[in-house]
């Protein structure tokens, strides 16, 4: 039995979800995709995954969509499947973050930008060329990266095909945080770890509100939080109770 191009393991609420052909730089297809869709329906339904890691097996997180599938001619299940199954990862009720080392072309950068924010090791680097294999976006290039960078930085992104590293990804906004490669996955645990301290209640009903606001007016985006407001979640009480506690007991 082959192994799996996508691997997900389960650690105390937290999934890793790991592409997986490392001898192929991570190179996306049809089948990595297959499986990616999977685990991310999977998750919709698990109560017992508060955050998702998203990464790259080996070398890097990934050189971008597989050439030699393009030029073979992809059979997909339907047309717009592939942004499809993205869209699908970025409405999961759970934060998910790209963990990206090393290359994430492309492809790969419409994978990532799907995550909810992206976290760069500083051997990270990133680029759009679809211009310089004379193809255009279908995976959601077009619509993220203006939303993350703002739309004069994404054009020259877009246009020029130009490879930038870690560094200039924080600077632009691209990612949230560069981390020293030494340390990079204590740092993608300890961020997730603080992300499943808090609510998963509140981080997911904070998705679907910044979700349905996003470009909207102050004004109807204010309308919108108020009207839409979920409420408390379930642990409410709990938490407040422990906290309580906590500070009587520090008193004392």
């Amino acid at each position: 039995m082959s192994e799996a191009l996508v691997l997900r393991q389960d650690n105390d609420g937290l999934a890793t979800l790991t592409l997986n052909r490392p001898d192929k730089l991570n190179s996306l297809t049809v089948g990595m995709f297959q499986e990616l869709r999977r685990h991310v329906l999977d998750l919709q339904k698990d109560d017992s995954i508060g955050c998702v890691v998203l990464r790259g097996a080996g070398k890097c997180f990934s050189a971008g969509h597989d050439l030699g599938d393009i030029a073979e001619g992809e059979k997909v299940p339907s047309p717009g499947w592939h942004s499809e199954t993205l869209r699908l990862m970025e409405r999961l009720p759970k934060p998910v973050i790209a963990a990206v080392h090393g290359h994430c072309y492309t492809g790969a950068l419409e994978v990532a930008l799907a995550a909810d924010f992206i976290i760069a090791s500083d051997t990270a680097r990133f680029g759009d060329t679809h211009a310089k294999w004379a193809l255009t976006p279908i995976w959601g290039m077009s619509q993220r990266l203006p939303r993350r960078v703002g739309v004069a930085t994404a054009k020259r992104l877009m246009f020029t095909a130009d490879m930038i590293d870690a560094q200039e990804a924080f600077r632009i906004g691209l990612a949230e945080q560069v981390v020293a490669a030494d340390r990079f996955d204590e740092a993608c645990d300890a961020l997730a770890r603080r992300i499943l301290e808090n609510s998963p209640f509140s981080h997911a009903a904070n998705k679907r509100l910044l979700e349905a606001t996003d470009a909207r007016d102050m004004d109807s985006g204010l309308q919108w939080e108020v009207l839409n407001c979920e409420g408390t979640g379930p642990d409410m009480q709990d938490r407040i109770a422990a906290f309580t506690r906590k500070t009587k007991k520090a008193k004392t």
